[in-house]
């Protein structure tokens, strides 16, 4: 084995090992909540079930959906808890690779992440879910029995949460992109007309077909890019003496 397929090797072994503590970490997040799988569909749909009319009810289309939709639940809840330890394996393993200067932000922004993930995930459940049900248990016509199937509910509710999750990363990107030098902070400041337009933009293209959910995305992820952008202006730009050789 050469000298150049010798690190090769070792770095894929470093990922598989890292890879597999993640799987190991996200089982074990698994088989400590899939006792309380039921309980946790029932908190999941809170929003949606106290907005119920009388005459409705959740159903199941299929079989196995009794089963099935609490398991996909806490499988993926389990990801969801496991995403800080997951990130940190990530970080783990491209951090000998970094600048100095880009180690400096790395555990800021990583943390920031994690919350801003959280976040987007909270603001989705406490703020979002409420608005959208009331919206559609509210709009149907009368004499119709409001009766959604539980797994339709499920891939709803987890579609809104990944859209907001990811949503709430904004000012994390921004702040990448002006790091690395993608863009600056005055070349971003110059597209607010566009940019607000493409919040809405994506708020149509990711969320339901309702302007009460668009809206609710919208809005916020703009919010997200204007204080991304004033952390970004926390970013000095390297002499150019600098050393770019990355620490061991």
């Amino acid at each position: 084995m050469t000298d150049h397929e010798q690190p090769l090797v070792a770095h894929l072994v470093e990922l598989r090992n890292r890879l597999l503590r993640a799987v190991l970490v996200v089982l074990a997040f698994f088989l400590g909540l899939f006792y309380f799988a039921n309980d946790l569909y029932l908190i999941l749909v809170e929003p949606l079930s106290i907005l119920m009319p009388s005459d409705g009810q959740m159903i199941a289309t299929g079989v196995a959906s009794p089963f099935l939709v609490p398991f996909k639940l806490t499988f993926v809840l389990a990801i969801f808890l496991a995403v800080p330890f997951i990130l940190h394996q990530i970080w783990a393993f491209i951090s000998p690779g970094l600048y100095q200067n880009e180690k400096k932000f790395a555990i800021p922004l990583l943390l920031s992440s994690i919350l801003l993930f959280y976040a987007g995930i909270a603001f989705a459940y406490f703020v979002v879910l409420p608005l959208v049900f009331g919206f559609f248990t509210g709009i149907g016509p009368a004499g119709i029995s409001f009766m959604p199937d539980m797994g339709n509910i499920l891939d709803f509710i987890l579609k809104i949460f990944f859209a907001f999750g990811i949503a709430f990363e904004i000012p994390v990107a921004i702040f990448l992109m002006v790091l690395s030098g993608m863009t600056t902070t005055a070349s971003l400041s110059g597209k607010r007309p566009y940019i607000f337009l493409g919040c809405f933009v994506v708020g149509m293209l990711i969320t339901p077909p309702d302007v009460i959910s668009q809206t609710v995305l919208a809005l916020p992820m703009y919010l997200l890019f204007e204080g991304g952008l004033l952390a970004s202006r926390l970013i000095r730009p390297r002499p150019e003496s600098e050393s770019d050789s990355p620490i061991s």
